[in-house]
């Protein structure tokens, strides 16, 4: 019961009398000379329903003049329903203004005979209750411990104004000493939030709390945290907010935690200078504001950018103190908000730096390709997430120029050793041995274009959730281009076949000679019983399919160092097209790539090759004329020997201003993710459990379960987890259903919660009820 309605129960009990011996009152007289219960009117309107006001006529609102509230108790006005008792609510006026009826005004004179036919509402020593009587008297009055001193009076008629004491629970009140500190908490239960939100938008907020909300909002600040609002303003807040120390660290933690909510805060910490350390700063002092930061991104900006003059071991050793100087601030709240892409760019940058100091190792492909799969490929990963931390043009032209210096040696070095090791072995390696043959039933092959090793490591992170994953890596075709890779990778490989005159690396099917175009190789894959899904199309999961999902790679030829940016937003469409296959039930989903790539900033250095020399040009490679002499770095097309293709040296390109760029021989492009995935299935037993009813006949309880599983039960406890609270002994659920019947009679009418408990007996699933409850 809250307040409002004890003090409506109190008006009425003013009226009960002996009927033996007294005649029941016309009205109840409610005399309040100071007007302290004025703004709780309007509220306690809905609990009496024959409350009446004295003042201006308002007979919608039950107010009006003595004479017409006369006539409203005398039923010459039928404004009440029947049987309800008239109460008398007299703001200004007091009892002894109704006693003295000669000196009574006249304008209250009709109301001055109700002393006699009616009642005051009124303390056991004849004086009109006010306030703090109704809460402290021990006699008609509620009892409570409430504090006389000034200031928690003043906080009691704010509070009652505000309408929030009228709500709260006679429980709340009892048993605790009130006070100004604990009535100005209801008004205002979070000052620490509505610091923040008053700096956020001062003048709109001020509005909106009205006076008496403002009022508090001042007390609690002045009393709280030593701040003035009015005499101090935002500034100074925003100073205090960026030391942090004393109650603000409380203010700065919740903005540290929800600084969305307060996006005009910002601006102002942004105004206050950061204090002057000395020769020896604490970095964490300076954690709270936004030019320290700004100032230590400035720095950093200078340092990444006189990287581009560096050898690759300066550059590494300036990276590495770099990291020293500023790595510290990605813990600042700044770094969160995005305002610190270059401390955040540092930290891969750094791995870059530490990592690239080693070379892959080995002297044929197979040991340079396991070396690369142990740790080379963390520098690629590295060097994809420091470019994808830079946006703006300030931003990206200092983190390219660091990571240029450092990986580009790194890149030149490591293709060099492969390319020196595919010599010796003549090329990478023969046609796959797969084929749908060995394809067995139930895979779903994805087809990701452009997925390269690294990138599939992070694609194998995010498909964990969905089962078991095992990442596997194979040379792809020689030159690594899509339209020679994605029939080198696809489950006909071994009915597809080269000639001399293929000068585009697209191959033929083998037993008609016909270009193998999209056309033809979903044609091809039908015929031996793989099923081509298109966008959405889920197939037979019994069966075997190919389907396609992303586009890494034209990505990457149409946006360049955008791809690393983007790259999250390029793996969410192949891990929402692998969800939707293991949803329609494939248990095996294995995911292939044609190609990889290289991605340098500031472009891949030019290698030259007369445009006489070559029959079509590639960006990394060109299929040499009949005429023209072998380069040093001349190797057959896997699919046709005949087909002689010049490489690029190294990772240079023979098209001038391309980041961007594949066809060549590299690790990263030719050495390809094959990734497998043994779906989880159906999700675990519980997980997708709902009670959809409980009913209750006497002490019988039927309870209806949805996507219940074997072995789950159905209790009847006073404590959700505690199983020694059990009201009645659990049942398992049958056909949906479970019937408990509590035998102890006396809990008729007992607060319960009803629980799913699983075979381990854990909670997974509860409703409140009532025992015996209709």
């Amino acid at each position: 019961m809250n307040l409002k309605s004890k003090l409506a129960e109190a008006l009425q009990s003013a009226a009960k009398v002996n009927r033996s011996l007294m005649t029941a009152p016309a009205a109840v007289l409610w005399a309040d000379p100071d007007r302290q219960w004025q703004k709780v009117i309007p509220s306690l309107a809905e609990c009496v329903p024959g409350l009446l006001t004295l003042g201006d006529y308002e007979p919608g609102a039950n107010r009006g003049p003595s004479i017409w509230l006369k006539a409203v108790v005398g039923g010459a006005i039928p404004l009440l329903k029947p049987g309800a008792l008239p109460v008398i609510y007299l703001p200004g006026i007091s009892k002894a203004d109704l006693r003295a009826i000669e000196s009574c005004p006249r304008d209250l004179q009709p109301l001055a005979e109700l002393q006699y036919r009616g009642t005051f509402w009124g303390q056991v020593n004849g004086k009109d209750w006010t306030v703090n009587a109704f809460l402290t008297s021990k006699g008609g009055g509620l009892g409570l411990d409430v504090a006389q001193d000034k200031v928690t009076q003043e906080a009691l008629a704010q509070v009652l104004d505000a309408g929030v004491l009228m709500e709260t629970t006679v429980a709340d009140l009892q048993g605790r000493s009130i006070n100004a500190e604990w009535l100005l908490s209801l008004l205002a239960p979070n000052p620490t939030r509505d610091l923040l939100l008053w700096m956020n938008e001062p003048s709109v907020v001020q509005h909106q709390w009205g006076d008496v909300l403002w009022s508090v909002f001042i007390k609690r600040c002045r009393s709280d945290f030593g701040f003035d609002p009015v005499a101090d303003g935002v500034l100074v807040a925003a100073e205090r907010l960026a030391k942090g120390e004393g109650k603000w660290a409380a203010v700065a933690v919740l903005y540290r935690d929800s600084f969305a909510s307060f996006p005009n805060v910002y601006p102002l910490l942004a105004k206050v200078q950061p204090p002057q350390l000395g020769l020896f700063p604490d970095q964490d002092q300076l954690a709270g504001y936004p030019q320290a930061n700004e100032q230590g991104e400035g720095a950093l900006r200078y340092a990444l950018s006189a990287c581009a003059s560096m050898d690759a071991a300066q550059a590494r050793s300036a990276v590495v103190s770099a990291e020293k100087e500023h790595g510290l601030r990605r813990g600042w709240l700044w770094s969160r908000m995005g305002r610190s892409p270059l401390a955040t760019a540092l930290e891969h940058l750094a791995d870059v730096a530490q990592r690239s100091a080693a070379l892959p190792i080995g002297r044929t492909p197979a040991e340079l390709a396991a070396s690369y799969q142990e740790t080379g490929w963390q520098v690629d990963q590295a060097a994809l997430k420091a470019l994808s931390c830079a946006h703006a043009k300030s931003d990206a032209e200092p983190v390219g120029a660091a990571l240029r210096a450092m990986y580009l040696p790194w890149l030149e070095e490591s293709a060099r050793r492969l390319q020196d090791a595919v010599k010796g072995t003549g090329g990478l390696t023969v046609l796959p041995t797969q084929d749908t043959e060995h394809l067995p039933e139930g895979v779903c092959t994805v087809f990701v274009d452009g997925l390269r090793y690294d990138v599939a490591k992070l694609l194998e992170q995010r498909l964990s959730s969905q089962g078991k994953t095992r990442l596997e890596a194979q040379w792809t075709s020689m030159p690594s281009v899509t339209a020679s890779g994605k029939a080198w990778c696809s489950p006909v490989a071994n009915l597809v076949a080269g000639t001399a005159d293929d000068v585009d690396f697209e191959p033929r099917v083998a037993a008609d000679g016909k270009p193998l175009s999209g056309h033809n190789l979903r044609r091809l894959l039908a015929e031996q019983g793989v099923a081509p899904l298109e966008k959405h199309e889920t197939g037979d999961s019994q069966g075997r399919a190919w389907t396609e999902a992303g586009d890494l790679d034209h990505y990457g030829h149409e946006h360049g160092l955008r791809l690393a940016r983007d790259m999250t937003t390029q793996l969410d469409q192949v891990v929402e097209r692998i969800a939707e296959l293991a949803d329609a039930g494939w248990k095996r989903i294995r995911i292939v790539t044609d190609h990889g790539w290289l991605l340098v900033p500031g472009g891949l250095p030019k290698s030259e090759l007369a445009k006489h020399q070559a029959e079509t040009r590639w960006g990394r490679c060109a299929v040499l004329k009949d005429s023209a002499h072998g380069t040093p770095l001349t190797f057959g097309w896997d699919w046709c020997k005949a087909v002689q293709v010049a490489y690029a040296p190294g990772v240079t390109n023979f098209i001038a201003g391309a980041d961007y760029a594949h066809g060549g021989i590299s690790l990263q492009e030719c050495l390809v993710p094959v990734l497998q995935l043994e779906c989880a299935g159906a999700a675990a037993p519980g997980t997708a459990v709902t009670i959809q009813s409980v009913s209750w006949k006497g002490l019988r309880c039927t309870v209806v379960v949805a996507g219940a599983s074997p072995g789950q039960r159905v209790d009847i406890r006073t404590k959700a987890a505690l199983a020694s609270s059990s009201l009645a002994a659990s049942k398992p659920i049958d056909g949906g259903k479970a019937s408990l019947a509590v035998a102890d009679d006396e809990q008729m009418g007992t607060a319960a919660v009803v629980v799913v408990l699983g075979a381990d007996g854990e909670v997974l699933q509860k409703r409140s009820t009532t025992v015996g409850e209709k």
